[in-house]
């Protein structure tokens, strides 16, 4: 899609498509997973420690679709290197938490990267693929985009206001699949003092792993230890060949899963490649569903310099760490 084509932000609407409030009911019950917890699903954990998430003044400004800082990404989660214990549920408390740098730039349960930018930023794909799920759920992410990258590489933008791709779509490099919000739990809850951002998940061998290299891992943005804004050329062409399933992997994950509603709607998707998407992306926001996490893929594939920071040059010339302002 051309960027001359692309809604403006402004015509974003703000309870429906920023926050994803809509349709309300359906949100009501989703968010009470969140507080309550569900069949299999433990309910969240907050505490006064939760409160460090909040950045009034950074907030602010992004909320009414202002960069706080010209032309930067503000980074302001990492991936936890001492991720808390699942089964207690998810948790935003700051109890132990490490990210790549060996600081604190995290929170117990985060397993994924919070790139904060104005409400309304135009969301670029960090690699060509194929966009295997679109999905909202008011109390994991809100509007989310799931892309499938090849090599056993997945890819999870979250907290969206309107996705611009459908599932099954080819998405080139560097393509625009969506416009940020805020939309979620997290939001509703923090708003106006919480920060708008795209939580952005990279799984491998269906694990959550950081693209950060910690020590002497290799790094899985494409420009080294830190990404770059995707600013166009021969790669955004590349060739994409869709990830290689196990029927048998898949089956067995399947049979791992604990809550039998879910257990039936996974068994009913017919085509193998979506019914394993699916149940990675099931074990990865619902883990305490499943007895046992399994790789899916034919083979174990190794990190590779393979993905660009989700934003375009021509909106952002890098990224800043917040605990460093």
């Amino acid at each position: 899609m051309k960027t001359t084509e692309l809604q403006k932000p402004e015509t974003l609407r703000f309870f429906s498509e920023v926050m994803g409030l809509s349709p309300w009911r359906e949100r009501l019950r989703q968010a009470m997973i969140a507080l309550r917890g569900q069949e299999d699903v433990p309910a969240s954990r907050f505490g006064l420690s939760s409160l460090r998430q909040l950045r009034p003044k950074i907030g602010l400004s992004l909320w009414l679709g202002r960069p706080f800082l010209k032309r930067k990404v503000l980074i302001t989660n990492l991936f936890n290197h001492r991720q808390s214990p699942i089964e207690l549920g998810w948790s935003v408390k700051k109890t132990d938490v490490e990210d790549w740098r060996g600081r604190r730039l995290t929170y117990d349960s985060h397993n994924g990267t919070d790139f904060s930018i104005p409400v309304g930023t135009r969301v670029h794909t960090a690699a060509a693929g194929e966009v295997v799920r679109v999905l909202s759920e008011f109390n994991r992410g809100g509007l989310k985009i799931f892309i499938d990258h090849g090599q056993g590489l997945m890819t999870c933008y979250a907290h969206l206001a309107r996705s611009l791709v459908k599932e099954g779509e080819r998405v080139r490099r560097g393509q625009v699949i969506a416009l940020s919000g805020y939309s979620g739990l997290d939001a509703l809850v923090t708003f106006p003092f919480g920060v708008p951002h795209i939580h952005f998940n990279t799984w491998l061998n269906c694990e959550p792993v950081d693209p950060f290299p910690q020590k002497e891992e290799c790094s899985i943005w494409h420009a080294g230890t830190l990404p770059e804004p995707w600013e166009g050329g021969e790669e955004d062409t590349e060739a994409f060949e869709p990830s290689v399933y196990s029927e048998q992997a898949v089956e067995e994950a399947i049979d791992a899963c604990k809550t039998a509603s879910v257990r039936e709607r996974l068994r009913g998707i017919a085509s193998l490649s979506a019914r394993a998407a699916q149940t990675i992306i099931e074990m990865n926001y619902y883990p305490t569903r499943f007895q046992k996490r399994i790789n899916l893929y034919m083979e174990t594939h190794p990190r590779t310099p393979r993905l660009d920071l989700p934003f375009a040059k021509e909106d952002f010339d890098g990224l800043v760490f917040v605990d460093d302002l």
